[in-house]
Order: C-alpha cells, then structure tokens, then sequence
C-alpha cells in the first residue's frame, strides 16, 4: 500500500491553483499589459529558486461523494526565492481573482511572509495589485456581520521596517490596504502607464461627488512627484531591475553590514573638469549629477525619489565599493533652498541610513531654508527642524563636502555639530548665518545713507566683505577642517568609506523607522 493516490490528489490541486483566476481572467490581466502573479515572480526571482508557501491554499467546494468538485486559490502566492543570488521573501498578488480582495485571501499568509521575512532576516519584496489583501463590500454580505477594523500582521509590518529591507511594487490599480502596504517599506514603485495607487477608487471617490479616472486620481504623475512612492519605473521588468539594484547595497537585515562589492574604478582617479564645475558668480546655476557621476564609483550612483523634493538629491552609491548613502544639493532647483517637502525627503533618507549603517556622504550647497507665505503656509520650519534633528540622531559616519553655499539653519544640517567633523570644502566654499548679499544694505543703512556717493560705497563694503568671506580666513580658524582641490575629491571619499567601516556597528538602532 503506498500514498501514491494522494500524491496524485496533491498534484491536481497544485495543478489547479496554477490556473490562478481561470483561463479568461488570466487572459483578461494579460490584456492590460499586466503579468500575472506568478509570471511577476518567475520574473524576478533567480530561475528555479522559488519555494512557494501555502500553494494549495484557498476556498474548495465538495460533492456529495467527498471529492473536490472545484478549487479557487488564495490570491495571495508568497515563498522563499534568492534574487540576484541573495535569499529573499517575494509575494505576489493575484488580481485574477476578486481584484484581489479580500474575498479570496487568506490573511494568515500575508502575516507569516512578514514573520517570515524578520524572522529570518530577509529582505521582503512585496507586488501589490488590488487591495492587497483589503476586504470589499461583498465580504460583509457573505460573512453575515461587519467588524471593528484592525489589520492582522500590521505589528510585525511596523517591526520590519526597523530589521530587514522592504520593497513595495505597485503593479497595477493598488488601493486600500494595498496603498498602505506600498508605503509601507523602504523603496516603493509605481509603473508609468500601468499602475495607480489610491486610498479609495474611482467608484468610491464617485459616491462623494468627485468623478476622476484612476490616473487622474492616483497617476505614478501624482505619486512621484509628493513622495508617496519612492520612484516610477518604465515597466515591470523595469521596476524589477530597480528593486535588485535597491537592495544591492543594502545587508539583508540591519544585524548585518552592508558589503562591499568588487570594483575596477582607481580610488584615486580625478577628474580634471571637476576644478571648473562650480561657477565663480555665485548666482550661476550647475548641474549636480554630472558631479556624484565622477566623484563615485562609476555606474554606481542610484537614485531615490528623483520627482519629488527636488532641491535634495538622496542616493546610494559606492566608494572603493563600499556602499554609501549620499545626500548632494541641486541647485538647479530654487538654488538648492531646502521647502517642506526637500527637508522631509532629507529625514526620511537619513533615518533610512541610520537604520541600515550606510556611512552618509553630503555634498552641500545650501542658501537656506524656502521664505515667504507659502513656505510659512508649508510649516517649512518644522519640517526643517525635524530633517535637522534626523542629521543629529543619526550615528553612522558622516562626511559633510561643502561645494558653494551653508548658510542659516538648514546650512547647519550639513552635519552633526558635537561629532568628530569629518568635513571639507572646495574654494568655492560661501558659508555663514545668512547670505551678505541679503543683509547688506540693511546692515550699512546708515552709512550708505551718509555717503557722498552711496554706490562706491556700496561697492567698497562689497569689496571688503567678499574679502572677509574668503573660506581661506575660515580654514585660518579651523572653522573648516579641510579646503581641498576639487580633482581630490573622489580619493578623499573613498579614504573616509574605508575609514568608516571602523565605526560601523551591526543591530537595530535604538528608534524605529516610519515610511
């Protein structure tokens, strides 16, 4: 007598939760452009490796005589896999079925891919479409009864966003709970032309008087560009190729050290052009980018939430291979003057940095915070004020590179004041509590008031000031700790990369992280 009939039984099911939604839905998400879920997983995990969970879970009906008469899987699919060699828990929602609602989920799988995930010290990967999870209307009418609203796992949501490394793919309309697993994570994605993401649908939105398009009311246009996700990826397989390079340089939990990475970039490679990138009329714009591209690692420079506060620049690069966290102005965007938005964008990478011992690089030009009545309006101070404090609490090794402009409070947040200062600048250096420029007049009132001439004189105070601000006279006070030549910058920074690994301790920081 051996098992075998139930080995065959076991094999129908599998073979029947492979079906998904059924052949016509299957069809039907294949039509929008849209992989299924289990095509999104053989996409991005390694070939072979996907060791699925719960697979012949879901909701049977039984005939008369005991036997399965028809089968309809969980439509959430979640396992172990390596991506790009490295383990990881992947999950996958099914919108063939229900949208993926609640209707057809079974809740306990999502809460043990998140325990799975801090548990074992593995990054999660989570595509999202549909609710994610999230219950509809049509539950209640089936489960006879309504409820108080708590979501299972959401403790051990919050716990991982402190211990392993969580990516959100929002590949199709995400709403509900959904939406809130997407933001829920460290690098979210939205997919341009294909993919939305909303507290509440259009039909929902309709009922209270609003009539939008699920683009229009939840585009990668209107995500992107407020920080609700993290980037907008070209397409699927795009937004794949992102999550592997995400998590490249982070560990696989924060008991861990991010590693370093072979590279055949010369430390000490300088860029002879970098002597002329800063402008020497102050009010003269460049570009930032073309400046990380040849101070870092090249072809290593990955870009986080390029769309949105956008007088910030947050990365991940590498020096020397080593991975870093790199925060860099762009002045080409109100002059690198810090709104609302750009100081919560600086918060949330810094504390991303702290909690995975990313040594931070920050390359400076900063004229201060956003003024006038909208900046009031944004609470830009507060704002400022909690990005600042994030610079102050955070413990990994810092390098401040001050290319041009410090000045106020949000040219303090170049650094931690009471650590060690590891900090230079280049000639170009232009720091202090304000810009003369701005205060000027108002400072020599009265004697431009009692001139003969008040232009010259103008023009004098000018001529003497500019002396005065000269970074040398600082450097002369070691009120800056080192003026370097720009073509030095790179091997500068990869000796403070190798440095910091000195002070780089695994283990889960005493604060959590939010999204």
């Amino acid at each position: 007598m051996t098992w075998q009939k139930d080995v065959d039984e076991l094999a129908r099911r599998k073979a029947l939760a492979a079906e998904l939604g059924g052949p016509e839905k299957v069809q039907r998400q294949r039509g929008a452009g849209r992989l299924t879920a289990r095509e999104r997983i053989a996409a991005l995990a390694d070939s072979g490796s996907f060791q699925e969970f719960g697979q012949i879970a879901g909701a049977a009906r039984y005939g008369e005589d005991g036997r399965i008469a028809s089968f309809t899987p969980s439509n959430f699919l979640y396992g172990k896999a390596t991506v790009d060699g490295r383990p990881a828990v992947v999950t996958a929602d099914d919108f063939t079925f229900r949208g993926g609602a609640a209707d057809a989920a079974i809740h306990r799988k999502l809460v043990e891919a998140e325990l799975m995930a801090g548990e074992y010290r593995m990054p999660l990967i989570r595509m999202i479409e549909g609710t994610g999870g999230g219950g509809s209307v049509k539950t209640l009418e089936q489960n006879g009864y309504t409820y108080i609203p708590e979501i299972p796992g959401w403790d051990r949501i919050v716990q991982n966003l402190s211990e392993v490394p969580v990516v959100s793919l929002g590949l199709g309309p995400v709403a509900g709970l959904g939406a809130g697993r997407m933001v829920m994570s460290h690098y979210s994605v939205l997919v341009e032309g294909l993919s939305q993401m909303f507290v509440a649908g259009p039909p929902v939105v309709a009922a209270v008087g609003e009539t939008r398009t699920k683009e229009e009311l939840g585009g990668p246009h209107i995500h992107g560009a407020n920080g609700a996700v993290d980037d907008v990826a070209e397409s699927e397989a795009d937004a794949f190729a992102r999550t592997k390079r995400f998590l490249s340089y982070l560990p696989s939990s924060v008991h861990e050290l991010p590693a370093r990475t072979a590279t055949h970039d010369p430390a000490d490679r300088a860029d002879d052009w970098l002597i002329e990138a800063i402008p020497r009329n102050s009010r003269a714009l460049y570009k930032i980018r073309p400046i990380l591209e040849a101070v870092f690692d090249r072809g290593s420079l990955f870009e986080i939430g390029r769309r949105w506060g956008t007088a910030i620049v947050t990365a991940f690069a590498r020096l020397d291979g080593y991975p870093v966290a790199v925060l860099a102005s762009d002045p080409m965007t109100l002059g690198g003057l810090w709104t609302a938005d750009t100081a919560q964008k600086v918060e949330r990478f810094v504390d991303l940095a702290e909690v995975f011992h990313l040594p931070v690089v920050h390359m400076v030009d900063n004229p201060g915070f956003m003024i006038g009545l909208q900046a009031e309006r944004d609470a830009t101070i507060r704002w400022g004020c909690r990005a600042l404090s994030s610079v102050y609490q955070a413990s990994v090794p810092w390098c401040a590179l001050i290319l041009r402009k410090a000045y106020g409070m949000a040219g303090s947040a170049h650094a931690n004041a009471s650590r060690f200062h590891w900090r230079m600048a280049w000639p170009s250096g232009d720091w202090g509590s304000l810009p003369i420029e701005g205060g000027l007049e108002a400072a020599y009132k009265s004697d431009l008031a009692a001139a003969d001439d008040p232009e010259a004189e103008l023009a004098a105070i000018k001529a003497r000031l500019d002396a005065v601000r000269s970074p040398f006279r600082t450097a002369e006070k070691f009120g800056v700790e080192e003026i370097i030549d720009p073509r030095e910058t790179r091997v500068r920074l990869c000796s403070f990369a190798e440095t910091a690994q000195r002070a780089l301790v695994p283990g889960r920081r005493a604060f959590g992280y939010r999204p």
